[in-house]
């Protein structure tokens, strides 16, 4: 604990994939205290023409009340 899941266009590389993936540990270990040993972060490519209907419709949407960061599109 905790689990992070990314979903984002295929564009960005696997560079940046692991830059934010280091990133993100960084930072729930300094926020939260929890060993890196227990954090895991999962990054899906969702293709552009899908992100509506996989993502917006089925993961936001439902669960605006519960977001910490909503979109602004």
């Amino acid at each position: 604990m905790p689990h992070v899941t990314i979903k984002t266009y295929p564009d960005v590389t696997e560079e940046q994939k692991q830059a934010l993936t280091q990133a993100i540990t960084k930072e729930i270990i300094s926020i939260t205290g929890k060993p890196e040993m227990v954090i895991s972060v999962d990054i899906i490519d969702v293709p552009e023409d899908e992100w509506m209907e996989k993502v917006y419709n089925t993961d936001i949407t439902p669960n605006l009340d519960r977001l910490y960061k909503k979109p602004g599109y």
